[in-house]
């Protein structure tokens, strides 16, 4: 029996690390799965340079110049080198990783077309939206070229049936974790990363981009209410435009020793993410957005650290029973669980564990699984 040959093309793709569940469905000897990825982008916290796949990788992987990766809603693949990779491919399945209203996914989703291969979506809007001209029409577009649409999470996948989109041809599907990268660590290691911080423990931690719609300031706010007496450190990992507010907020309240914030390269996220006591996920839904996924609550669990987390978007689905949810506004809420878990070590180690139990459901392994499914679905339908 032939392989199922399979290009999926997306901006996500730049990361090494956002492959690990392609290189683990092809893995399986029954598919070949090319990924189409930009030669550069420009990432929601810094520039990034497509990185190479590691030394025997199943994987094909194939750069595309790309044009004006700073706006996202605009920017283009080199038409030339994307009618090749997708004309001469002859592919039996083209996976769109970019959203349907994009100029980016319109432009895979028109040569799909023309390809005569199978063509699918994968989305993560999860509020109801209606787009201006052009972007309407990439949106409508895509949904009649495809014949499959993937949502990230059950928000995604009831906003967009709610909208109009075809349910029969909707499937869920969720991010993954890599869980042999992302996994707990020895307490002399993670002690090493706090010297190397200059942060004490119990540490509280947070990945993201300092943003509003992160809830840092509801973050800040519960940590003013913490008694003088608690002991916390605060490692901010990312970046944004409250960097200066959080660092002038720190030095008002006589914090600065305690707080860092830390631009980690990917790779280098989970063993900063692993030294952290818990992690918060304090975002807040705004008028054009709530939080789509959240792949720093899997990366937690999988850390085996403990997540307080909003009630934001999708952030209820991926935590369950993983860890603790409060109402995104409640400072007062989110200072007592911040102030129980601190002080209370046995709490922390009963959390981190239920959430470990939770992340095999978001391991590379069951989401490649489930793709495998998905792809064969596709093209034999």
């Amino acid at each position: 029996m032939s392989k199922v040959r399979i290009l999926a093309i997306g901006h996500s793709y730049v990361l090494r690390a956002n492959r690990a569940f392609a290189r683990e469905v092809a893995r399986d000897r029954d598919f070949e799965i090319t990924i189409g990825a930009p030669h550069f982008f420009h990432g929601d916290l810094r520039p990034i340079e497509c990185e190479p796949e590691p030394a025997g990788s199943p994987l094909h992987l194939v750069p595309i110049r790309a044009h004006w990766t700073r706006y996202v809603h605009v920017f283009r693949y080199s038409r030339t080198a994307l009618n090749r990779l997708i004309l001469d491919g002859r592919f039996d399945a083209i996976h769109a990783w970019e959203e349907p209203y994009i100029f980016a996914g319109f432009q895979i989703a028109r040569l799909a077309k023309q390809s005569r291969s199978r063509f699918c979506f994968w989305t993560s809007q999860n509020v109801n939206k209606h787009y201006p001209p052009p972007f309407n029409y990439f949106e409508r577009a895509c949904l009649a070229i495809a014949h499959r649409w993937i949502a990230c999470g059950t928000s995604v996948f009831d906003n967009l049936v709610a909208r109009g989109y075809p349910r029969d041809q909707g499937r869920t599907i969720t991010l993954s974790v890599d869980t042999t990268t992302f996994r707990p660590r020895p307490e002399e290691e993670r002690e090493a990363v706090r010297r190397e911080l200059g942060l004490t423990a119990p540490v509280i931690g947070f990945v993201g981009r300092l943003v509003p719609a992160k809830g840092i300031r509801i973050l800040m706010q519960a940590l003013e209410k913490l008694e003088t007496d608690v002991a916390w450190s605060l490692l901010l990992l990312g970046s944004g435009e409250m960097k200066q507010e959080i660092e002038h907020w720190a030095a008002g309240l006589g914090f600065q020793d305690r707080v860092r914030i830390h631009l980690a390269k990917h790779d280098e996220v989970p063993r900063y993410l692993a030294a952290m006591d818990l992690m918060v996920a304090p975002s807040q839904t705004m008028r054009n957005w709530k939080e789509q996924f959240g792949r720093m609550l899997i990366e937690a669990f999988a850390c085996e650290v403990p997540v307080i987390a909003s009630d934001s978007g999708e952030i209820p689905f991926v935590v369950g029973n993983g860890g603790f949810i409060e109402p995104e506004k409640d400072i007062e809420k989110w200072h007592r669980t911040i102030y129980r878990l601190l002080r209370d070590p046995d709490l922390r180690k009963q959390t981190g564990l239920s959430g470990y139990a939770r992340v095999g459901q978001f391991s590379v392994a069951q989401v490649a699984g489930q793709f495998r499914a998905f792809y064969r679905e596709l093209v034999e339908s």
